[in-house]
Order: C-alpha cells, then structure tokens, then sequence
C-alpha cells in the first residue's frame, strides 16, 4: 500500500462514526424512541410496530422473527400488552440471550407502579390485565423511571459504551425533567374537564393531567358496545357535557361518529404513541402535541 492510500485509509477509520453495537427490538414505538435517545451511534433499533397497529394484536411475521434472533436487547411493555404474540416470538426466535430473566429481557412495565389493578379476575368483565393497565408510557414520569433501567441494561450489555449511555441518559433526564414542569402547568389548566374514552388505554394521561372522564364507549375492556350500551352513553353525555371523545390513530371511528350525529360529541383523535402524528416524531412531541390538542379543544 502506498503512502497516499495508507494516510487515506487511516484518515477513514478515524473520521468515521462508531459502529452500532447493540441491536435493540422495541415491540412499541416509544420504546424505540427511548432507546434510540439514550443509546445513540452504539444501537440499532427496531419497533416491532407503528402508531397505527394495535400492540394488542402483532404477527410474528418472518421478518420480525429474525430481528428478534439477532436482537441484543428485547425492549417491550410486558404486563401482558403484548401476551398475545411476544412469548411465541420469544420461543419461536430461540435467542437466548432475550429470554426471560436475562439482562436482554426488558419490560417497562416491571420498573413502576402500575394503575389500574383488577380486584378480581373474572373473565366476564372482559379482557382484563391482572398485573394492572399497562399503557404507561402516557405520563412521562413514568418513562423517566423506564429511561433510569434501561441505561443500566445498555451498560451491562455493551461496557465499551458506558460513558456516552450515561451522558445521553443524564441529557435525556435533566430535558425531560425540565419538561415535565412545563406540561404540569398546562396540565392543570385541563384538570376537571369532562372526556368520554373509547377503550381504557388513557388512564395514565388522565391520571397525569386530571382529566375527568365520564364513560367508556367498550362496556368491559376488549368488548365492543351493544346498541343498549350506546344508547346508554347518548343519555350521559348529555347529563355530563363532556368535551371530547379520545381516540388513538389506530382506533376505528364508528362508534364515535354514532354517537357524534346524535349527540354533537367530538371525536379527538390524539397521537398516542410516538409516530401517531406528524409532530409527534419523538417523546417530547408527543406529550407536547397531546397536550396540545388537549388546550385546543377543551378549553
């Protein structure tokens, strides 16, 4: 090799960014915007699915199962959101190293308090979630709590990359820290007001913001109303006034438009999840749009 060729060859190796190390298959997007933020060049991420698919109901498609295989890291909710075609993933993949119990395991939902707990579990009340509701990535908070775990994981898998994954981990903190204080202040100008959902996936949004909500157009979780139930609702809210009926882009707008032609109910579809709108493309648009489109149309 001549000189000229070896200076431009080393001059390449230098310049050039660090290598992806880790492989991370997120099963939603907001987990795979959280690993993307704290682990920066050192991972390769994957979302098993997109803001407009229900989590509930995934095929283990040929080629999510050879991401899964190759996967480093296994980044889902758990608390049974994805119970329906994660453990068959799991098994099918034969990846050891994201198997239960290892640290390429991870579930979010095992790192806070979860809401809505059944007393019972009764499989007349529907499809229930007997750890708890497990839509937690809708109070920031509670991603805060997610982001301190899987810092810790990114380190013990990949060591070389301990420096920049707590630099980008204390960056993401302090922002969203900062964050958080500005939304609380817009949140609480929303506490009280009246909503109608469609499912019971908004729990920690309301929780977080205080919004009050009056009905569930599903009767029981998972169950599609009966037209007694609808008419039913048609009678609350006109007793109650709510502002809006929530809906995520994924949800089908059948029964909010019923009971919008016969009651003038709004449907609001907000993001929720990153991806679900145009200026929701990371964590902080999303809880910055949802609020958004909250104050727009509650106020």
């Amino acid at each position: 090799m001549n000189r000229n060729w070896l200076f431009l060859f080393c001059a390449l190796v230098l310049t050039r960014p660090a290598l992806a190390q880790l492989d991370i298959l997120a099963c939603e997007p907001e987990w795979a915007a959280l690993a993307e933020a704290i682990g920066g060049e050192r991972v390769e991420v994957e979302s098993a699915t997109t803001a407009l698919q229900d989590p509930h109901r995934v095929q283990a498609r040929p080629s999510l199962l050879s991401r899964a295989r190759r996967a480093d890291l296994l980044f889902c909710t758990g608390a049974g959101l994805e119970a329906g075609w994660l453990p068959l993933l799991i098994r099918r993949a034969g990846n050891p190293g994201i198997q239960p119990g290892q640290p390429g395991h991870l579930m979010a939902a095992e790192h806070v308090e979860l809401l809505g707990v059944p007393a019972s579990l009764d499989r007349s009340l529907g499809d229930l979630h007997p750890q708890g509701n497990p839509h937690i990535h809708l109070d920031p908070r509670r991603v805060l709590a997610v982001a301190d775990e899987l810092v810790h994981r990114l380190v013990r898998l990949d060591g070389g990359g301990t420096a920049g994954f707590h630099l980008r981990h204390a960056a993401f903190r302090k922002r969203m820290e900062t964050a958080i204080e500005g939304w609380t202040i817009r949140a609480t100008k929303l506490a009280g007001s009246p909503v109608v959902v469609l499912h019971d996936s908004w729990l920690y949004l309301e929780q977080w913001t205080g919004l009050r909500r009056v009905a569930t157009v599903e009767p029981r979780p998972g169950l599609p109303p009966s037209g007694a139930h609808l008419q039913n609702l048609v009678t609350v809210i006109g007793a109650e006034r709510p502002r809006a009926l929530l809906l995520g882009p994924a949800d089908s707008r059948k029964s909010a438009d019923w009971l919008g032609e016969r009651t003038g109910l709004e449907a609001l579809t907000l993001p929720f999840t990153v991806g679900g709108s145009p200026r929701s493309s990371d964590l902080f648009g999303l809880y910055d749009e949802t609020l958004r489109l909250l104050e727009e149309h509650l106020r």
